[in-house]
């Protein structure tokens, strides 16, 4: 806690205190329906072929699906070693994507959006397949991890030091960080004072703060209100000015329909669809 204190006030500046539109390639894809724009950039993501198997240990039997009594028999009878099952998350997946790229992922619950981005973050093994990177992506989700015992200020900190930053690149984001998320005097209070709300704006002024090659957002935008939403869709079209590329994993179709320039349909763990966002989405709604 001593060395956090010591470089909070080299960020503050202060003497240290006294410790106290193309069709992308994929198995089976649907044919374009119109002309899409070509990315001009440089390949900044490559999915080959790429399949993700989870192993869930101690599923429940059908016959046992909800029935507790039979759970709790087994575990005092110390009956039979606990059933594997594997879930088959992401099938067959292939694409690239480009610099400049805005890509909104969509699917139903369990349709393997979640999975791919954390494959492509390097969090996932592949089963089989690849996924080839230039640079390195950075996943911020709803979960994303800050210390909720320590302060705004010092997770703001501690953020930007996790994604690379130098004492005088936080110096400079440092406020900067502050008036995007709104919390305001909130930043001297423990993060297990904030709303979710006011957890899902610092997160993403942190992970925004810097330029990304690859950026991957999970549903991270989903508990702002709408002036944040306006200013987070507002970031991602300048993350993606600066060459940089965003992936944008959201329910809220409208969000995707406006900053993305691209939409990955992803239907049972097997992309669907993978173009123009009106298309896309105009043929997602209709399920």
């Amino acid at each position: 806690m001593a060395d956090l204190t010591e470089e909070l006030a080299k960020v503050k500046g202060e003497e240290p205190a006294v410790p106290s539109k193309d069709v992308r390639v994929h198995p089976d894809p649907e044919p374009a329906k119109g002309p899409l724009d070509v990315p001009t950039g440089t390949p900044t993501v490559i999915v080959d072929d790429l399949h993700i198997v989870y192993r869930v240990y101690g599923a429940a039997s059908e016959s046992e699906k909800g029935n507790a009594v039979n759970a709790f028999m087994r575990i005092v009878k110390r009956q039979g070693r606990p059933q594997m099952k594997e879930v088959h998350a992401v099938k067959g997946v292939s694409f690239v994507a480009y610099h400049g790229d805005a890509i909104g992922v969509v699917g139903r619950n369990g349709s393997g959006k979640s999975t791919l981005l954390r494959a492509i973050a390097g969090l996932l093994p592949p089963h089989s397949g690849a996924v080839y990177t230039d640079g390195q992506p950075s996943l911020l989700g709803v979960n994303a991890a800050l210390m909720r015992e320590l302060t705004g200020e010092r997770n703001i900190i501690l953020g930007c030091y996790a994604m690379g930053m130098t004492p005088a690149e936080v110096r400079e984001k440092y406020q900067e960080i502050v008036d995007f998320s709104g919390i305001d005097e909130f930043v001297q209070l423990p993060m297990s004072t904030y709303s979710s709300g006011m957890g899902a704006r610092l997160r993403f002024a942190i992970s925004s703060a810097k330029t990304h090659d690859v950026l991957l957002i999970d549903e991270a935008l989903a508990t702002g209100d709408r002036e944040f939403r306006k200013k987070s869709e507002q970031r991602i079209r300048q993350i993606r000015e600066s060459a940089g590329t965003v992936f944008l994993v959201a329910h809220d179709l409208r969000v995707i329909q406006q900053t993305c320039n691209r939409v990955i349909w992803l239907h049972k763990g097997k992309i669907k669809m993978d173009g123009d966002p009106k298309e896309v989405l105009a043929a997602y709604t209709k399920g």
